[in-house]
């Protein structure tokens, strides 16, 4: 057998015309002239080195190596035919595989989104990856994602955005804190107090700085901290105040208070990030169209800031 000469179509006309008992309507179903049909079938049979059909009183008659070829040929097809349906599938979003990576801050907005992403599309494996913005940066330098998600976006050289959500952040005191029961709040009267802060390079912190700049003043005292969560934490028990994203602050949580400063709250806004250098599986795609379409119905609308047909269009001018 000279298995370089088999083609699918060689297979395909083959299994018709087994199918069919005649090369005169296989040619008609197949949209090919009988001829033509004849033809493919004298390739295949030189290609496999046997007779495969014969001729017996008018009729087409298997032979045994057409019969066993037959049945390799359905099983062969119908492999593909799975393939063809999974591959449709794969290019729907419907299947595969993605990663996402996010700043620590967007981890408690992004499982309202995932979630539903998630139990409407079952087959679709996600990988996250949190980190602070230095790690998220690093990551997203190395092309080891395929979404990422920054408040305040980084070089967009060899990249696309687009803001999905507004990020109002905002001056948070103890509920016992003095100033906490204020109607207004100078900025004079929060810089005599301890602040506490996330590392060099945050964004929310980049952003106080550079308002507190804009004013001309400086923190007398300050307190770095790891985590959102701990800043959270440590203002409630009293240790400081802090500029945090509104989204960090439980809606059932009375030990914090926001202050009410001109000026305040920082508006920035929540961004999904894709590099344009790098090949876009399937899944992310459609992990971005889904959040396109669903924004409004998985999270709160009054932060809802959808840009993300424009971060569509873009992307599909890109090969996949």
């Amino acid at each position: 057998m000279n298995i370089r000469h088999l083609t699918f179509r060689l297979l395909q006309v083959f299994v018709d015309v087994v199918q069919t008992g005649s090369i005169t309507e296989s040619a008609r179903r197949l949209h090919l002239t009988q001829p033509t049909v004849s033809l493919q079938l004298k390739r295949l049979k030189e290609a496999i080195g046997e007779p495969l059909l014969e001729t017996q009183h008018n009729k087409l008659v298997v032979t045994q190596a057409g019969q066993e070829l037959y049945r390799i040929c359905q099983q062969t097809l119908a492999n593909f035919s799975e393939f063809n349906t999974f591959l449709g599938a794969l290019q729907e979003g419907q299947r595969g595989h993605f990663s996402i990576a996010m700043v620590n801050t967007a981890q408690y907005i992004l499982p309202r989104l995932l979630g539903p992403y998630s139990q409407s599309h079952p087959n679709v494996d996600v990988t996250v990856e949190i980190g602070n913005r230095e790690q998220v940066l690093r990551r997203f330098e190395q092309g080891a994602d395929d979404v990422y998600v920054f408040s305040h976006p980084p070089s967009l050289e060899h990249a696309f955005a687009g803001r999905f959500l507004r990020n109002p952040l905002v001056l948070v005191a103890s509920a016992n804190h003095p100033l906490a029961h204020k109607s207004q709040v100078s900025l004079d009267d929060v810089m005599k107090e301890r602040f506490l802060l996330r590392e060099p390079g945050s964004a929310t912190r980049m952003l106080f700085e550079s308002f507190l700049q804009s004013r001309g003043v400086t923190l007398s005292s300050s307190l770095q901290m790891a985590s959102n969560e701990a800043i959270r934490v440590g203002v409630s028990s009293g240790m400081g105040l802090a500029l945090l994203s509104r989204h960090v602050l439980p809606t059932y949580d009375n030990s914090l208070v926001t202050l009410p400063i001109a000026g305040l709250p920082l508006e920035s806004h929540w961004y999904f990030i894709v590099r344009n250098d790098r090949h876009l599986s399937y899944a992310a795609l459609g992990f971005l169209r889904f959040a396109e379409q669903q924004l409004t119905q998985c999270l709160d609308p009054q932060w809802v800031s959808n840009d993300l047909a424009q971060l569509l269009d873009a992307l599909s001018d890109q090969p996949h």
